[in-house]
């Protein structure tokens, strides 16, 4: 099973940062660039990405109070897929951007290790990037 871990600082306020991911209608904005429509429907969103591809994903758990959202995509090329996206408050008022993606098969991390990239990278953007 493939691992892809990634850890980003943000210049965001943990409570400002977590009510935006924390909404899965706001994250064609989040991810701008990666993302060009989410719909809902119930626990399950469709995601559309920007180079067509369209995955549905099953909303697991969202934790509150651990700032963490986890979830699995269902069907297409994926034999198993389940990941989570954290924010995680910093002593300085700051959060980092936890996001943990574990699939099988294998074969599939050269296309989504770059979509994992840039999708960080749109996070960077639009919930801010730590300054210097």
């Amino acid at each position: 099973m493939t691992s892809i871990y990634r850890e980003i600082e943000l210049e965001a306020a943990p409570l400002d940062a977590w009510p935006t991911l924390r909404d899965s209608r706001n994250l064609a904005d989040v991810f701008a660039g990666v993302l060009v429509e989410v719909t809902l429907d119930g626990d399950v969103r469709t995601v559309t990405f920007a180079n067509g591809n369209v995955v549905r994903e099953r909303i697991v758990a969202i934790d509150d109070e651990r700032m963490r959202i986890a979830y699995a995509a269902m069907g297409g090329h994926f034999e198993h897929h389940h990941a989570s996206m954290q924010i995680v408050p910093d002593s300085h008022g700051r959060c980092q951007f936890v996001w943990i993606s574990d699939f099988l098969p294998d074969a599939l991390q050269t296309a989504i290790e770059p979509l994992v990239d840039a999708g960080c990278a749109a996070l960077k953007r639009s919930l801010g990037a730590p300054a210097g």
